[in-house]
Parts: structure tokens; sequence; C-alpha cells
């Protein structure tokens, strides 16, 4: 059994913004969000429910909800795969683009409803050890809550470390879930007993996608790929240039063996380089 990678833009929407499976979006934001009583979701709308995307079309993976609880607030989930620099002023854009947007001409400031902004990066962007962070805004003396209407929560996939026999929440197995799938090959133990993960795992069984969402799903990973093999080769090129400088910087006092040892450059091409700055 083969499942697929989460975080792929694909089988991220496939499984979260699941039309016929809800339950499956109500639990995850319930566990990232600690809704309990009251505060818990019990019914979500999507604005962009999940449809297989058209190749030329591709975006970030992006998550538009209306949630119904007893404040029947907005949530916005993306799952950001890769470090453009820009991830913090990416979420406050679209967190304050759902706020302004609730208000029709006429209607009331009054009405406008708390905007959640849930960040799922496939990358580290703070300085602290937890794999996820609730951000507010604060009254820098008191440090009280009193603009109560945006609130952020991010979660960093690569300091999350936990093992299968460490995932005692429901957070932490959904987080676990998204990072791990992809290497697992049947459904743990620890989620058979639980509705919502047993039908993301089946979801997430790429023998039972369409040939047109495989084609997607690949064209998605390939393009990672692609992109990781850039970062490789600038880095290379990188490492190699330094390599270069340092050999000759070496070349009045040291000889072309010694030179090698250091460096790690082929005799032959500091000799090479030797002759090159003699002419």
């Amino acid at each position: 059994m083969k499942f697929a990678d989460i975080t792929n833009d694909v089988a991220f929407k496939k499984i979260f913004a699941n039309e016929a499976k809800k339950d499956i979006l109500i639990s995850f934001l319930n566990a990232v969000l600690d809704f309990k009583d009251e505060m818990q979701i019990i019914h979500v709308e999507l604005a962009n429910p999940y449809q297989v995307p058209k190749i030329e079309e591709l975006k970030e993976t992006i998550l538009d909800i209306k949630a119904t609880n007893q404040r029947k607030e907005h949530f916005i989930v993306e799952m950001q795969k890769n470090d453009k620099g820009d991830f913090a002023k990416r979420s406050l854009y679209y967190t304050s683009k759902a706020y302004v947007s609730q208000l029709e001409s006429g209607d009331k400031y009054w009405t406008l409803k708390k905007v959640y902004f849930i960040g799922i990066l496939n990358f580290t962007m703070f300085e602290t050890n937890s794999y996820i962070t609730r951000h507010l805004i604060l009254n820098k003396e008191t440090l009280k809550q009193e603009i109560q209407d945006f609130e952020f929560t991010f979660i960093e996939l690569p300091k999350f470390k936990k093992e299968l026999h460490e995932l005692f929440s429901i957070l932490d197995k959904w987080i676990y879930f998204i990072k791990n799938a992809k290497n697992l090959t049947l459904i743990p133990s620890e989620y058979e007993s639980i509705k919502e993960f047993k039908e993301a795992f089946e979801i997430a069984t790429q023998y039972t996608w369409d040939k047109k969402e495989m084609e997607i799903y690949d064209y998605v990973d390939l393009r990672e790929q692609d992109r990781l093999n850039e970062i490789y080769t600038a880095e290379k090129k990188g490492i190699e240039k330094t390599k270069i400088e340092i050999a000759k910087n070496l070349l009045d006092i040291l000889d072309n063996k010694t030179i090698s040892l250091k460096t790690g450059l082929d005799e032959d091409f500091i000799e090479s380089l030797r002759k090159k700055l003699q002419n």
C-alpha cells in the first residue's frame, strides 16, 4: 500500500477539502485550535472544494473555510511547502482579505467575525523549538488580547520529531500523518480506532486515485524535485567557486598535492590554475 505525500498540493486538498468527508477537516481544525465544548466546530463550508486542477493553474494550496460553531467564525488553512521568504506577509494578507470580505455595502462593523489563519509549513520560520505556535494581537503593556479578531497558528513540520509511540493527542496524530504518511505502507494501529484518520488514510491511498489525479500529483512532485536540484546545483557551484579561490591564494606557498588535500580539488586542475595565473 502506498500513501501520497500529504504536503503535495493535490494530496493535501484532496484530503482536507473533500466535500464528502468534511469530518476530516473538522477534526483537524478542532485539534489544531484546541477547540472544546461550545467552541467546537460542527460544520464547515468550503469556498474552494477539491477539484482536479489544471496544470497551468496550480498555485499554493489555500483552503478558505466558513465554519459553524457558536460564533460562526472564519478559517483559512494553507499548506506551504517552500520558503519564499514572505510567508508572514502572505498570512497577514489572506487573513485581512478574508476579514474585510465579510462586509457587504451597508453592513455594520460589529457583524465582522474572527478570522483564524493556520499555516502548515514544510520549513522553519520562528526561533522557538515548538512545532506549533499561536500568534495574537496583544497589549504590549498588559499582554492582554484586547483586539481579538485575528489569530494565527503555524505548524512547522521539520520541528515535529515524535515517533508513532509518542502520539498521545489528536493534534500530534494529524501532524504525524501530514509529515510521514508517504513513508508508511500500512495504517498504523494508533490510528485505526478513529474514523476520521481511517478516512484520511483511505483517501491518501494512491491506487484509489484516477489517472488525471496521479498525473497532476506526479507533475507537482517532479516540479518540487526540479526546484531542489536547482538549489543543490547552485550550492555546489558556490562551494566549487570558494574552493578555487582558496586554491589560488595558496599557490604561492604550497605545492599542488598539499593544495589538493586542503581543497579537494584535482591536482591537474590546480596545475592548470597555476599555469593560467603565470601567463
